[in-house]
């Protein structure tokens, strides 16, 4: 059975606010009004007038003049049928009794909903019956309005009322059929019972699927780019945190980790395409219902979210011309549904605690490590022996540094007493005492005697704790014939895992769209968030974990100390809790991000659209250090700053579309639109030092700080941009299809010589299973397309970077004060930046080829795309000649090249009644390359002799043409010199434990007097080890419903190929006097003579001459079992007499599990 639905394109409107409370209060008594009005159907005039036209023309018709949505079964209600019309300005009610008159046709309306159904003729059958009853309803607990419930073989069917409810007599032992376009059919047996409940699940792969695609939105068979869409609602279950996690998995898009408190992460599309990487350049440009988002992504409630689509080509993404080189997001939030207010209330609680990260050590381990690094300095050959070994060496004795356990003494073939006599003592001291001397113990008298004592004190677990998240939200939402409607209203409160690292968010959205006449419809879209960015979290990495494990954060009293190692230790430990007592934070933001639209429809299928969005952001940063500290001064360490901003950005476009099928094969969509933008900040920031008479103010103090040595400091800027669109779309029969577009787009922050830039776009597809050759069964859809188009990039840290820069100066004494005759300091502007007049857009050029296949009536899907995409003109900083006075000037140079190939399928594998598993994977590879760089070439000689010339490389920035932009460009080291090898370590000035460093180059090493090679190391001997970042991407998600109220899913996604360097391996601690002042280190692997490893080296290892620390390289490969997730929906019968839709429960591990090869998680 086939449903036909017919609807107008209609463009989602969004709406202006003026910023004001009564406004506000305005509209959300304007959304809980009923309107008293008569019905839609009865005040809604069409006009239709055709002579010998068929039913399916009119209702074409008059869905074309209201926003009426037809919806019928294809098989029993016959629309062929010729009819004459003459309707001026008549009632839809009163059309449909004139077409239908005579017929065996009826119709129900139900909201914006007509129903036609066809009076039932079936007799034998009815006798037979047994009525149904039943509620069908999606995923989300929403009633389904106008799905078909049919008995399976026969003419019996019904359709949905505005509740979902559905009354139907149907045999004993038939299978019903419930069918809704965009939802996956489903088939259940009557068995004799009189009311079966059913869910249906949305078809995201449906091919008539709504994809926004900027200013406007297109059914998904009409698509000639490359866009993925991701629904939020099939992630309910795993409960994500912020819109990254919404996002990862997606093919080309490769999402940060963040492990904070507020989560969220990095995101790139289809590879870095520049090398400047300041002020997010190389970020996604992202899109919220329509409208460029000048915010964090953490201001977006991920569950007031509908749908994002990802646009990655350049055709795709063509609209958003100069902002689009790095891809599109484009967000979309949830609008009201049902007819009938329905509210939605979650609550999300959890815990997280800190996964298997590297540890510090414990006391024994401390103690070990203490004794293995001492112990190395006896190393050498033994002369008796031969063997490289511990031995004395020297001054220490064998043994010297070890404990005097049996076990040891006998190792070393020496007594307790000789032991003891190693060491210059009268006696006095124990046995442990000497060790602990000999270890260095005594550089912390608190490590010492608290090790003689016995007493430890775990720093990492004091450090770490169960952070609580939580996250509520509670909305309300409907949608009647004059208003849709959505509030949402959410507290989100996260905690890290370590100590201090909060997160808290208020976050609330009110969407209305009200349809004030039949051709006036009118929104806003008003989002608000005030967060907190955390408590001042614990220096754990680099200082607290540092503390020996023999001291305490509070004394004998049980008093918080400031400084845990001791008074007379020269590092004297960190104690965050005692510092705690001396500081203040206060920091946050508070955000209202709004979208204000109207549309206006006009005859001949023409709307216009007005779309404004306002957003302003208020930051504040106060923070307050005291002087009672101990170790902190009033005149350098007594600091109060206050520092607040205000962001104010605006953007408006007008759009008309023009949208028309001619002779219903010939669909043509055109849009013009016209856009501009201005964003403004202005920032002020206090520092006042040595507060007087007294600090009892905290930060509030800082007019009573020295004016001497306090500081002041006001930024504001501006920039504006504007840009025009045209865009054409035509398909042909659903079968060929092409888009074509032109931007014009300019921004103030280029040179004056080029402020505008022309961005192009085409793009073809062809519905190839369309065509009347097509005729294998298995595979129900199939589409290639063909894109080429070129977008530009704009995102800057510096909206002046094109022009010169004024800077302050001073000389020191650099006058005579003429009546004083003191000396004065001389300020003056120098101009500390050249300008460029010239600097212009950075620009794309993609190209992309795409293939979209569906199998055995959709149950498999798959997408695959290939592109290349150049990126030309790259803004970089270009180095001057001295003679200039400038280091540096900000350019167009460059070229850096992605292509790639990405693989996304989804398939539904089982679908049973009590049992349905669906799966989704995506792949993707992308291959970056520097083709150019500056221009600028250079002579060498080859490996074969021969002088080449080739353009220079930048190897200051680590840049390499040929190689990506996070190429790994430095030494080789292949293992680690191991105890046969002592005399070969030596030519390299090294010893066993060493890292072997590969010495390719060999022309330029030192021939000695005496024959020996002395091997020289330089650039020349450096190679590529591969890159930073990760070329391989893929993810797996799966889901299983079970007994159809149990839902159990995981997902996994996976970064392959990227590789990093690392000296940890080396374990230098020394260099930064861990060792000598008894601090702790993290736990690691070190190559001893009694347990020698080639991968890790020995204890303070150094690399040849002319390379102290060589580093390695590590694959950092990993696989994340990201969420693993089990829910569970209350059956309706449970919840019916308490007026509960729906109800589910759920619980969700997240990060449960990293697999990697040589992965530091510090």
């Amino acid at each position: 059975m086939k449903n036909i639905l017919y609807q107008e394109s209609i463009v989602e409107i969004k709406h202006l606010f003026r910023m004001m409370r009564n406004t506000l209060l305005a509209l959300f008594v304007f959304a809980g009004t009923a309107f008293a009005t008569e019905s839609y159907s009865q005040t809604m005039k069409v006009t239709v007038v055709a002579d010998n036209m068929s039913t399916g023309k009119v209702i074409s018709e008059i869905e074309k003049q209201t926003d009426y949505l037809f919806v019928y079964n294809v098989n029993e209600v016959n629309l062929k049928r010729n009819v004459k019309v003459n309707a001026q300005n008549k009632s839809v009610a009163e059309v449909l009794n004139k077409v239908f008159e005579g017929t065996d046709i009826y119709y129900a309306m139900e909201g914006k909903n007509i129903m036609l159904m066809s009076k039932a003729k079936d007799g034998e059958v009815a006798q037979q019956a047994n009525k149904v009853t039943g509620i069908v309803k999606d995923t989300n607990g929403e009633p389904i309005i106008g799905a078909n419930v049919t008995v399976k073989g026969q003419s019996i069917g019904t359709i949905t009322d505005i509740d979902g409810r559905f009354v139907l007599d149907a045999p004993k032992e038939a299978v019903l059929q419930i069918t809704y376009i965009g939802y996956v059919s489903q088939e259940v047996k009557v068995s004799g019972k009189r009311e079966i409940n059913v869910v249906l699940k949305e078809d995201s792969e449906m091919l008539d699927e709504v994809v926004v695609v900027g200013y406007g939105t297109m059914k998904k068979k009409d698509l000639t780019g490359a866009v993925s869409q991701i629904r939020p609602a099939e992630l309910s279950n795993e409960a994500p945190k912020t819109v990254q996690d919404v996002l990862r998995g997606t093919a080309g898009l490769r999402i940060g980790f963040d492990g904070s408190a507020k989560g969220g992460g990095s995101m790139q599309v289809r590879g870095q395409r520049s090398v400047y990487s300041d002020g997010g350049h190389n970020d996604p440009l992202i899109i919220l219902d329509g409208m460029i988002f000048y915010g964090e992504l953490s201001e977006i409630n991920p569950n007031d979210i509908s749908q994002i689509d990802v646009l990655k080509d350049a055709s795709s993404a063509a609209v958003y011309g100069a902002k689009a080189a790095n891809g599109v997001i484009i967000v979309t939030t949830k609008k009201g549904r049902s007819e009938k207010p329905v509210i939605n209330f979650s609550a999300n609680i959890g815990f997280v605690t800190i996964g298997d990260s590297r540890k510090v050590y414990d006391s024994h381990g401390y103690l070990k490590y203490r004794e293995d690094f001492y112990t190395t300095d006896t190393y050498g050959i033994n002369a008796q022996t031969g063997n490289y070994e511990a031995y004395q060496t020297g001054n220490t004795p064998v043994g010297y540094y070890s404990r005097p356990t049996e076990t040891n003494l006998n190792k070393y073939g020496i007594t307790l007493e000789a032991w003891k006599a190693q060491s210059n003592q009268d006696g006095s001291m124990s046995t442990e005492e000497i060790w602990g001397r000999r270890l260095g113990l005594q550089a912390s008298d608190i490590t010492l005697n608290n090790f003689l004592l016995g007493k430890t004190f775990d720093w990492y677990d004091h450090s770490f704790h169960t952070g609580l998240n939580q996250d509520y939200n509670v909305s309300i939402s409907g949608n009647n014939e004059k208003v849709n409607y959505y509030l949402s209203l959410g507290y989100l409160s996260n905690e890290g895992v370590a100590r201090g690292n909060e997160y808290s968010a208020i976050r609330s959205n009110m969407k209305l769209n009200a349809q004030i006449t039949s051709w006036l419809n009118v929104g806003a879209n008003i989002n608000f968030q005030n967060r907190t960015d955390g408590d001042i979290a614990t220096n754990w990495e680099s200082q607290i974990l540092d503390n020996s494990p023999f001291t305490s954060p509070y004394n004998e009293n049980g008093e918080l100390v400031p400084h845990p190692m001791g008074e007379n230790a020269y590092w004297k430990g960190y104690n965050f809790d005692y510092d705690r007592q001396y500081l203040d934070l206060d920091k946050g933001f508070t955000v209202l991000n709004s979208i204000l639209t109207a549309k206006v429809t006009l005859p001949l299928g023409i709307t216009y659209s007005f779309n404004v969005s306002p957003r302003l952001q208020y930051f504040h940063d106060r923070y307050y250090r005291s002087s009672e500290h101990p170790d902190w001064q009033a005149e350098t360490d007594d600091r109060v700053n206050r520092e607040q901003s205000k962001r104010f950005d605006w953007s408006l476009n007008n759009t008309i579309t023009w949208e028309h099928i001619f002779a219903e094969k010939h669909h043509t969509i055109l849009t013009l639109v016209q856009e501009a933008e201005e964003r403004q900040s202005w920032a002020d920031r206090i520092e006042a030092r040595n507060i007087l008479p007294s600090e009892a103010l905290g930060f509030h103090g800082t007019a009573n700080g020295d004016k001497n040595l306090s500081s002041f400091r006001s930024t504001d800027t501006r920039e504006t941009a504007c840009g025009y669109l045209a865009r054409l779309f035509y398909s042909y029969n659903d079968t060929y299809m092409a888009t074509f577009s032109f931007r014009r787009d300019g921004y103030s922050a280029f040179g004056t010589t080029n402020p505008y830039a022309n961005f192009f776009s085409g793009a073809l597809a062809w519905t190839f299973t369309n065509e009347n050759f097509w005729n294998w069964k298995p595979l129900s859809s199939g589409k290639l397309r063909v894109s080429f188009g070129q977008n530009g990039n704009r995102s800057l840290a510096d909206s002046y970077i094109a022009l010169a820069n004024l800077s302050l100066g001073k000389y020191t004494q650099g006058y005579i004060n003429s009546a004083s005759g003191a000396l004065m300091d001389l300020k003056y502007l120098f101009v500390s930046r050249l300008a460029n007049p010239n600097l212009q857009w950075e620009k794309t050029t993609s190209w992309n080829v795409g293939l979209d296949v569906g199998f055995f009536n959709n149950r498999i899907n798959a997408s695959m795309e290939y592109y290349v995409m150049p990126t030309t003109d790259m803004i970089m900083n270009q180095s001057l000649p001295d003679f200039t006075g400038f280091n540096s000037i900000t350019t167009n140079l460059g070229r850096i090249e992605n292509r790639g190939f990405e693989l996304s399928i989804n398939s539904r594998n089982i679908e049973k009644a009590n049992f349905q598993w669906e799966t989704g994977f995506t792949f993707s590879v992308n291959k970056n390359t520097i083709k150019k760089l500056y221009g600028e070439y250079e002579t060498i000689v080859d490996a074969l002799g021969n002088t080449i010339v080739k353009e220079r490389d930048d190897v200051t920035n680590g840049w390499f043409i040929g190689h990506p932009v996070s190429a790994i460009w430095d030494y080789k080291v292949t293992g680690i010199w191991q105890k046969d090898e002592v005399k070969e370590a030596a030519k390299y000035s090294q010893r066993p434990g060493d890292p072997k460093v590969q010495n390719i180059y060999t022309d330029d090493d030192k021939v000695n007097a005496d024959g020996s090679v002395t091997p020289v190391y330089n650039n020349k001997d450096k190679q590529f080890m591969g890159e930073t970042t990760p070329p391989i991407h893929w993810s797996l998600r799966n889901s299983f419903t079970i007994f159809k109220d149990w839902v159990f899913s995981f997902n996994m996604y996976s970064y392959m190929g990227h590789k990093s360097l690392d000296t940890n391996y080396l374990n230098n601690d020394n260099n930064y006097s861990q060792i000598t002042n008894c601090r702790n280190v993290y736990t690691k692997e070190y190559w001893t003579v009694d347990n020698p490893s080639n991968t890790y080296a020995r204890l303070s290892a150094q690399g040849p001459t002319g390379i102290s620390a060589p580093a390695r390289v590590i694959d950092r490969s990993f696989i994340r079992l990201e969420n693993i997730s089990l829910a569970y929906n209350i059956p309706m019968k449970f919840l019916e007499k308490y007026k509960i839709q729906n109800a589910k429960i759920f619980t969700t591990v997240r990060n449960n599990t990293l697999y990697f090869y040589h992965f530091y998680i510090v």
